[in-house]
């Protein structure tokens, strides 16, 4: 997708735009603007309205990952756009900063959307996703919490940069809303690296939809899960689904283990 200053610039005349244009090679979403038949629909939509895609969308097209995904086109506008009209089928974001055709809203702004559509959890796992790929800058990080609802700036202090996966970001910060500590990415001898670890004995390990599918995959971390038994470990193995669709059982089974002391030392 580009606009005409910059197809010009690279040596198509105006004539040759046209006619690609007529005959079906190229499409023009907005006036100035051109793209490929095969651009998605969502950048499509964005650029007839002058804006680029925004939001979570934006975030996935950086990367990050993303805990849900909207049903609509989220457009951002920047600070002084002008939609080509009234979209009932889209929402216009209109905070700060330039456009650029092609190129979905920086991360700072699409994490600024993310938080006023989707809420804390879908807001904190992609902002842990950003810091952990070094796509968000000191500058960058400052803004967004200067931006940010009062009662949403303590997320940035709470996030890390560490978290191996958006799941285990979202674990984090559950437990923490229900009083619950852990530490992440910890070493057990004879093991290896754990997602999570509450107290000092009590593991607790996302599975990603990837390796839920892997025979092989589940095959080594049932091993993990044996030999971290064997160390007086007491594992908690959760997927995706669980996780994310049935947030309540996974709630209880950590609160249970808890309760009888899992995550002490064993008695001698």
């Amino acid at each position: 997708m580009a606009r005409t200053s910059e197809l010009r610039r690279r040596g198509v005349s105006r004539d040759e735009l046209s006619r690609a244009v007529h005959s079906g090679e190229v499409l023009r979403p907005r006036q100035g603007v051109y793209a490929l038949p095969d651009t998605a629909e969502a950048w499509i939509h964005a650029a007839s309205h002058g804006g680029t895609v925004g939001c979570a969308q934006a975030a996935a097209a950086h990367g990050l990952w993303v805990l849900e995904l909207p049903s609509t086109n989220h457009i951002w506008m920047g600070a002084a756009g002008t939609p080509r009209s009234q979209c009932d089928a889209c929402v216009l974001h209109w905070d700060e900063g330039h456009v650029r055709v092609g190129e979905a809203a920086p991360v700072p702004n699409a994490l600024l959307q993310i938080a006023a559509c989707c809420g804390e959890d879908t807001f904190f796992t992609a902002l842990e996703s950003a810091l952990r790929q070094s796509l968000l800058s000191p500058a960058g990080l400052i803004w967004l919490r200067r931006h940010l609802p009062t009662s949403m700036r303590w997320l940035v202090a709470f996030a890390r940069a560490d978290a191996d996966s958006g799941l285990e970001s979202l674990i984090r910060l559950r437990l923490h809303r229900i009083g619950i500590s852990v530490r992440t990415q910890v070493h057990v001898s004879g093991v290896g690296e754990v997602d999570l670890v509450i107290g000092d004995f009590l593991i607790v390990e996302a599975d990603g939809r990837e390796n839920h599918a892997r025979e092989k995959e589940r095959s080594k971390d049932l091993r993990r899960d044996a030999a971290a038994a064997a160390a007086g470990y007491t594992t908690l193995r959760f997927t995706y689904e669980l996780i994310v669709d049935e947030w309540h059982l996974v709630e209880a089974a950590i609160r249970g283990a808890v309760a009888r002391g899992a995550h002490l030392a064993p008695a001698v």
